[in-house]
This record gives C-alpha cells, sequence and structure tokens, in this order.
C-alpha cells in the first residue's frame, strides 16, 4: 500500500463494526469502479474510482472530484477483458447509487454512497 493510500484508509477510518448498527456489514474492499453522472452544470462526466469498503446497501469510494449531495450516480465495475473461458462472468450491471456525504483527503474525494436498489 502506497502512503496516499495508507493517508487515505487512515482519513476514512471507520468505528470497529461491533459498535455499528447497520443493517449490513461492511467489508474493507478496493474495486476499481467508473463513477458517471452529471456535475452542477448538467455536464455529464465519468471518472475512474475505488471503493474503500461496501456493504448490501452502499460503498465508500474514493474520486478525484467533488459529486454534489443527493446526486444520483451510476457505478459501473470494469468487466474482464478476457471472458472466453466461461469461468469469469461478462461484467456486472451498472448498480445505482445517491452521494449521501463526502469530504476531501488531500488530492482525492471520500464519498459516501447508498445503493437505490441493495445488492446481494
Amino acid at each position: 500500500m502506497s502512503v496516499r493510500e495508507d493517508i487515505v484508509f487512515r482519513q476514512a477510518e471507520v468505528a470497529p463494526l461491533s459498535s455499528e448498527r447497520r443493517r449490513f456489514q461492511r467489508i474493507r474492499l478496493q474495486v476499481p469502479l467508473f463513477i458517471r453522472g452529471r456535475d452542477p452544470h448538467d455536464e455529464p462526466f465519468i471518472e475512474l474510482a475505488k471503493t474503500l469498503d461496501i456493504s448490501g446497501l452502499g460503498a465508500l469510494v474514493t474520486s478525484p472530484r467533488a459529486l454534489p449531495i443527493n446526486a444520483v450516480v451510476t457505478l459501473t465495475i470494469p468487466a474482464p477483458s478476457i471472458t472466453s473461458s466461461g469461468l469469469v462472468p461478462a461484467g456486472m450491471p451498472p448498480i445505482q447509487a445517491r452521494v449521501k456525504r463526502q469530504h476531501e483527503a488531500g488530492d482525492v474525494y471520500l464519498v459516501g454512497l447508498e445503493f437505490l436498489k441493495p445488492i446481494g
């Protein structure tokens, strides 16, 4: 893990799971994904981001841009380049999510997202 990633993780540190009152357990998992949405000027954008943790109801992601609170964004996990074996799925359907919170962490934003439909 790079120094930058270590700093982001420390700033995003969450309370121990035993002290939380969440309906779904959070899993610390880094997955690259694309965030698509519209900026405050209603211009479409797509950004490469990464999850820090994820649950059935939402995720905490790092984003290179600030996202408007309450905006609905689409998350897409890139498909593997080779899917001919049949063992590797061709891709996951896009996930709709609402931006619930965010704060700046160095040169990225930590964005709390709530899925519009639970996954899993």
